[in-house]
């Protein structure tokens, strides 16, 4: 197995998350509240920093709001929202981004790993739609390693893979910060349908990212060969 390895974030980079958790975001707050808030807002947040995590990010503009509302039942709500009953939850209008070939052809030369701030079963879901003939090993989720830009789960992955070299692939600035604090290259999405796009794109560059890309079909252009 190559001791290259590219490291990827799901939300944003393998699969467009803008009718799933941005939309969870929106409708969690929304039914405690009785007010939608912009997907604006909701980046302007992530553009921040901290706010890797959309139960908490929902709970603190709930709580912006002026609605008083206990952690634990905001997150029963999103998760209802997101997972729904069958085949009804927003995780299920996923788009995955990768154009057919492309990971096929980096996993030539490339081991593949997951570092996310998803939890388990979230990620299992969408990669057993997506993603079943691609093998990430080791994954790394919010249930394994501390919340972005904590780099203990990219140094995990290092450790465990023996990597001499490794990338990792993300789309807000907490991954940029993650990755210069373990060390590693870091290439940002930054996709042009993004609201404050252009900030993001500065927040990386401020954080030396190697190259900054729309989506991760261009990925291999940038990769040393």
């Amino acid at each position: 197995m190559s001791n290259r390895v590219l490291v990827f974030d799901v939300d944003g980079v393998l699969v467009d998350v803008t009718e799933s958790y941005r939309e969870g975001v929106q409708q969690t707050v929304e039914y405690f509240t009785g007010k939608r808030v912009s997907r604006e807002v909701i980046q302007e947040y992530k553009n921040a920093g901290g706010w890797n995590n959309d139960w908490r990010l929902s709970h603190h503009l709930i709580a912006g709001l002026g609605v008083d509302v206990p952690y634990e039942a905001v997150v029963d709500e999103f998760n209802r929202i997101f997972l729904g009953n069958g085949r009804d939850g927003l995780i299920f209008r996923e788009r995955w981004t990768a154009q057919p070939g492309l990971l096929e052809r980096l996993a030539e030369t490339w081991r593949f790993s997951v570092f996310t701030g998803r939890v388990v079963r979230e990620l299992e879901v969408t990669l057993d739609r997506f993603a079943r003939r691609l093998t990430f090993d080791p994954i790394i989720t919010a249930d394994d390693a501390p919340a972005k830009p904590s780099p203990d789960g990219l140094l995990q992955i290092a450790r465990i893979c023996g990597a001499k070299e490794l990338w990792y692939i993300g789309d807000t600035v907490d991954d940029a910060r993650c990755a210069r604090a373990a060390g590693v290259p870091f290439v940002g999405i930054a996709s042009p349908f993004s609201p404050a796009r252009d900030e993001l794109i500065e927040l990386f560059r401020a954080e030396r990212a190697a190259a900054i890309l729309d989506d991760i079909n261009s990925l291999e252009s940038v990769l040393p060969k």
